[in-house]
C-alpha cells in the first residue's frame, strides 16, 4: 500500500507544488492531480472521498446480493478537490466465482480510468465506436446512460465507458465473463448525494485492483 500520492497516469512519484510549480508534477506526464494513497475499505474512508470530491463518487446501489465495498481512491489535493475517483467492489459473478467492478468517474484528461482499464489515455474516446449502438446501459444518478466497449483492453477484463453528469464514466469488470452484469442495466448512484444509509454499507478486503502496477 502506498504512503505517499503517485501520478494517476503511470503509478510514478510526484513532486508537491513549490518554488518552481504551483501544481502537482509527474516527470513523465508534466502537471497532474495527484492519486492519494489507498486505505483499507471503510464507510469512514468512503466519506473522506465523498467530502472531496467534485465529480461523482458511483456505486451500485444497492448493491448487487452478495456484493461488497472493496475499496476507493480520488486524484485530487486538498486545493483543487477529487477530480477523479475510482470505487471497487467484489461478489458473485454473473457466470459463477468471484467478479469484481471498478467504476471510475473523472474529468477530461485525469488519465486514472485508462490507467485502470489497460490502455494508453488520458481519455476513453479513441477506443469508443459510438458510430454503434451502445454496447451496455446503467442508470446513472436516475438517467440512462449508454456505455460502448473499450477496444484494445486487456483479454482478462472487459472494458466500457461513456459520458454520465458531463464527466467520463469508466465501468471495468474482471474477469472478462464478468462483463455480463453491464447488461442488466446496472443502477448507479452518485454518492454525494446518498443519504445515511450508506453508514450500513458492507465492507470486504481491499481490492488488489486498485493498486494497478506503475508503468502505464
Amino acid at each position: 500500500m502506498r504512503g505517499e500520492p503517485s501520478c494517476p497516469k503511470c503509478g510514478g512519484r510526484v513532486r508537491a507544488p513549490g518554488l518552481f510549480a504551483d501544481s502537482w508534477q509527474c516527470d513523465v506526464h508534466g502537471t497532474v492531480h495527484p492519486l492519494q494513497p489507498v486505505v483499507p475499505p471503510s464507510v469512514e474512508a468512503l466519506a473522506v472521498v465523498v467530502n472531496r470530491a467534485r465529480v461523482p463518487v458511483w456505486m451500485p446501489w444497492p448493491l448487487p446480493v452478495g456484493w461488497l465495498f472493496t475499496g476507493v481512491v480520488c486524484a485530487g489535493d486538498d486545493r483543487s478537490g477529487g477530480r477523479a475517483t475510482a470505487v471497487a467492489c467484489s461478489g458473485p459473478s454473473p457466470l459463477g466465482g468471484p467478479g469484481e467492478l471498478l467504476l471510475v468517474a473523472e474529468e477530461l484528461g485525469v488519465g486514472l480510468g485508462a490507467r485502470y482499464a489497460g490502455v494508453d489515455g488520458p481519455d476513453p474516446g479513441p477506443y469508443l465506436r459510438v458510430d454503434r449502438s451502445p454496447h451496455a446501459k446503467v442508470h446513472a444518478a436516475g438517467r440512462p446512460t449508454p456505455l460502448w466497449h473499450v477496444e484494445s483492453a486487456p483479454e482478462d477484463r472487459a472494458v466500457f465507458a461513456g459520458e454520465a453528469r458531463g464527466l467520463w464514466l469508466w465501468a471495468v469488470v474482471w474477469p472478462e465473463q464478468s462483463g455480463l452484469l453491464m447488461y442488466d442495466e446496472l443502477v448507479l448512484t452518485d454518492l454525494r448525494d446518498a443519504g445515511a444509509e450508506v453508514d450500513l454499507l458492507p465492507c470486504g478486503a481491499l481490492s488488489p485492483r486498485l493498486l494497478p502496477p506503475a508503468g502505464r
